[in-house]
């Protein structure tokens, strides 16, 4: 017998394809692109995000490490799996294995790989990051012409991409990402590969703000998920059909009480009632990915009105108003993400309650929860 919980994730697979169509639409037939579904696809579930998208004719996911990608040729995904953040040496025959994808950034790890090639008297394809601005992983524009010197120097390599990121895209009208862009193109412009390889710097903001950056592929990230990388201001300057988030959160109030005004309430009582208050308690907290920084802060839905968190949310619980709200009972259906009647509570909304973006919120919720595809 299976027992759910009372915190329940639902992800809208046609809301995923209708991103990743909408994202096809702006860059075009002749531009591949990636699916991030790393970090269990922003807590969208990583096989099942990936399988929607696959559905809808992407053919090019990217987790970040290595497991991530044995997990997901292991549900039986076709197409190519990237792996963004390297590996360990003893990890090495597992692109071989499950053919994955290495995007590389060091040459010691070019070496492992090609050793295992040539002891399996094959090549293995890899793409190289180039940190032309992110500082973050990736070869210096200044050091690429000796890391490309040295790559050649390894017969089991085969250079089929190149890569770039962005970190500033969602600024779109900053010139910092034009500026890095055209650093990428000088490096590759200074070089003559002798092939076609792929290149790939336009991320989500990329995508939607600098399509001069498109390239031959790109990698969509919280947009595949329905969010707009600069949050609701990128909502509200787009003109045509928006991106859908995929994502709800739920629960349902397991308590209802009444209090006299002078009642602190939860943990050091940093909520003071100031007149009589009706409080409904619910089952959800920061083990929930209900951060504890919506403590006084944050709101909830309740008979579609807005209902605010008091005193610090705990572990597996937290306490709203409802003074306001007629007939609120045990089991009413509880809206954390989402909508419910006439209002909703957004990703990008939580997010500026915490001082946060709306990645952090997905992630936090999706990943903590049961979850159901709808």
């Amino acid at each position: 017998m299976s027992v759910a919980s009372y915190n329940q994730i639902s992800i809208n697979n046609s809301a995923l394809q209708h991103n990743y169509c909408l994202l096809k639409s702006r860059v075009g037939e002749d531009v591949r692109i990636l699916a991030m579904v790393k970090a269990d696809a922003y807590g969208h579930g990583m096989i099942e995000a990936a399988s929607a998208f696959y559905e809808a004719g992407c053919r090019d996911f990217g987790v970040a490490e290595i497991d991530e990608g044995v997990r997901l040729r292991n549900s039986g995904m076709q197409g190519n799996i990237y792996i963004f953040l390297g590996f360990i040496a003893s990890e090495v025959s597992l692109f071989f294995d499950y053919e994955l994808v290495p995007v590389l950034y060091d040459i010691a790890s070019a070496k492992v790989l090609s050793d295992e090639a040539i002891k399996r008297d094959t090549r293995i394809s890899v793409h190289v990051k180039i940190d032309c601005g992110m500082t973050r992983l990736g070869v210096f524009p200044e050091a690429f012409d000796d890391f490309l010197s040295e790559l050649k120097e390894n017969p089991g390599i085969k250079l089929a991409g190149l890569a770039s990121h962005f970190p500033k895209a969602d600024e779109w009208e900053s010139s910092q990402t034009l500026e890095q862009f055209k650093a990428f193109e000088s490096v590759l412009a200074s070089q003559e590969f002798g092939f076609q390889s792929i290149k790939h710097t336009a991320n989500s903001g990329g995508i939607l703000y600098f399509p001069q950056t498109h390239c031959d592929m790109v990698r969509a990230g919280i947009a595949l998920y329905g969010y707009y990388p600069d949050g609701v201001s990128g909502r509200e300057i787009e003109r045509g059909d928006l991106l859908q988030p995929a994502m709800e959160f739920t629960t349902q109030v397991i308590q209802v009480k009444t209090v006299p005004a002078g009642v602190g309430v939860s943990y050091g009582h940093t909520y003071i009632t100031e007149t009589e208050t009706t409080i409904a308690v619910l089952p959800v907290g920061y083990e929930d990915g209900l951060s504890r920084s919506l403590s006084n802060r944050g709101y909830v839905l309740i008979h579609g009105k807005r209902a605010k968190i008091i005193g610090r949310i705990c572990m597996n619980l937290c306490m709203v108003d409802v003074s306001r709200m007629d007939n609120v009972k045990i089991g009413d259906r509880v809206t954390i993400l989402g909508t419910q009647k006439d209002d909703g509570i957004s990703g990008d909304e939580i997010a500026a309650w915490m001082g946060s973006i709306s990645y952090e919120v997905l992630c936090l919720f999706g990943n903590n929860n049961e979850r159901k595809c709808i």
